[in-house]
This record gives structure tokens, C-alpha cells and sequence, in this order.
């Protein structure tokens, strides 16, 4: 017999608990839709109702009722072995999610400082190419980029979300670039998810947009700011995350005037999370990362 997903399971004891999908979709931080579909799927597997489902009211069935009653059983356990595991191997993980570029330009480079002062804290980090707009329910911290609000987490502010025009050396010895004009006939580089980026950035200035000769399009920040290096042309790279290329010479900032956002990268985790001495060390830590990045 295959038996149930975990994550249906968990999703069918909080619903169960709350008498609502709403407010467990609120808990586990998923649509309402997703909770329905999820306690649906398990129903079709199981062969049976776990609810009755009226018009403003949700219920369990007598099959509902017995089954919870298990459950909770089990999940009561499956924490406290959990917990025993713990304090008997003295380990814990922090589920980190981050946006990939954010991890190779500022984390990654860093991380050997935390991870000497906490060694018996294992951080398993997930990354993504494109920046999380909310906090997944799987992480126990994330890094997202936007204006938030985020209603219901813990959230801290870590810095704007800024670009600059920015080149390689080899690239601007090729290419004279005295002024904002220069730019036109030159190949411009773009990130696929900011289209608009080089027309927002002129029109900041009061300037007529730019006419390049080509358009480099790439799906990827960090394939942005690789090709800037590599001298394919001129990119609108974050001004934050680049400090240390540009501190190296790889990338040569073409003007002071940048490109200002009205989002910006923000640490996020849920309240109960509070207590978990190990994950507001890393938030510290990474919180200070950011003041001297």
C-alpha cells in the first residue's frame, strides 16, 4: 500500500484542527485553493471522506474524526524523536531560501565566518533564479527582493534594490564612453525579468532613451553581470550586489547616476521562530553582513 504524503497529512491535521481551509491555508502560508486540492487528493487515495463540507461550516466525518485522532498520535511522536535526535547529536538545520545571485555575490563569499563560529549548526541553502516574492513554507528563513507587506512574518529590511551602468575595462577601452549619448550604437545588455530597465533609467534622467545598435537578452542576473565582464556590452547591474567586482576591476561603473527601485531585499521568517537561537544568530549575522557589504 502506498501510504499518504507527509505534507497532506500535516495539511489535513491543521485543517482538521482549525475547522477551516482558509485559515490553514493562513498557518502554512498556501492558497486556499492548494489546501482544498491537497485534503481532495487524500481523500481520493484514502477512499474515504475526511469532511463534510457545508456551506459555511467544515466538519469532520466519523472516518475524519478517527483518522486525526491517529494522526496527531503520530505526529506527536515523529517532534519528540525529532527533538531527541537533536539534543542527542547536538545538530540543527536552518532551511535557507535565496535568490541565486544574492547567494554568489554576498552569502557564499561570507559564509565561512558564520560557519566557523557555529559549527554545529548546518544550514542547507536553496537557491533560486528567479527572486521569491514571498517566504516558502518550507524555509525556515528567506531572502526575497520587493515592497513587501508581508503579513504575518518576521521581516527585516536589508538593503534598495539599485542599478548601475556598468562595463568591463577591456570593453570601455574599446568603446568610448564619455556621456549618457555615447551609449547609443553600443550593445546594452538586459535582464529578461526588467525589460524596461535601460528606458526607466534614461527617463529617470531626462534623457532620450537609448538607441543601442543590439540588444543582449539573458534569463539570468548572474548571466548579466558575466557578460558585462566578458565585454559583451553595457548592463544595468545591481549597485549593491556588484561592490565586490567592481572592487576587483571586473566591472567599471560608467556613471554615478543609478537606477532606483522601490523594492528592496528583505530577510523574512515566520514569528514562532523567534525562540530558535540558532536561526536569529544566522538573521544577525547575515543583518550585519549587510551593513558593511
Amino acid at each position: 500500500m502506498r501510504l499518504p504524503s507527509l505534507k497532506f497529512l500535516k495539511t489535513f491535521q491543521v485543517a482538521a484542527r482549525l475547522q477551516s481551509f482558509k485559515a490553514a491555508a493562513e498557518e502554512l502560508f498556501v492558497t486556499p485553493s492548494a489546501i482544498s486540492h491537497q485534503i481532495k487528493a487524500l481523500e481520493e487515495q484514502l477512499g474515504v471522506s475526511l469532511f463534510q463540507r457545508g456551506v459555511r461550516a467544515l466538519t469532520l466525518t466519523d472516518a475524519g474524526a478517527n483518522y486525526l485522532e491517529h494522526i496527531n498520535d503520530i505526529f506527536s511522536k515523529l517532534e519528540s524523536v525529532t527533538e531527541q535526535l537533536q539534543v542527542r547529536y547536538g545538530r540543527t538545520i536552518i532551511r535557507l531560501n535565496v535568490p541565486s545571485f544574492f547567494a554568489n555575490e554576498l552569502l557564499l563569499p561570507r559564509l565561512a565566518s558564520f560557519s566557523q563560529a557555529r559549527e554545529e549548526t548546518d544550514i542547507r541553502i536553496e537557491t533560486t533564479f528567479s527572486a521569491p516574492k514571498t517566504h516558502p513554507p518550507e524555509a525556515d528563513l528567506s531572502i526575497v527582493v520587493g515592497a513587501g507587506p508581508w503579513d504575518g512574518l518576521i521581516v527585516h529590511e536589508l538593503f534598495a534594490q539599485n542599478f548601475i551602468a556598468a562595463c568591463s575595462p577591456a570593453f570601455l577601452l574599446d568603446n568610448r564612453i564619455d556621456s549618457y549619448r555615447d551609449l547609443n550604437g553600443k550593445t546594452l545588455l538586459l535582464h529578461e525579468e526588467r525589460r524596461e530597465a535601460w528606458e526607466r533609467w534614461a527617463a529617470g534622467l531626462g534623457i532620450e532613451p537609448i538607441k543601442p545598435n543590439r540588444l543582449v537578452r539573458l534569463d539570468t542576473m548572474s548571466a548579466v553581470v558575466r557578460a558585462a565582464e566578458q565585454g559583451v556590452g553595457v548592463a544595468l547591474v545591481p549597485s549593491r550586489l556588484s561592490a565586490d567586482r567592481f572592487n576587483a576591476g571586473g566591472l567599471v561603473k560608467l556613471f554615478d547616476a543609478e537606477l532606483t527601485t522601490n523594492e528592496s531585499y528583505f530577510l523574512l521568517h515566520r514569528p514562532e521562530d523567534r525562540a530558535r537561537e540558532d536561526l536569529q544568530e544566522l538573521t544577525r549575522w547575515i543583518l550585519s553582513e549587510c551593513r558593511v557589504a
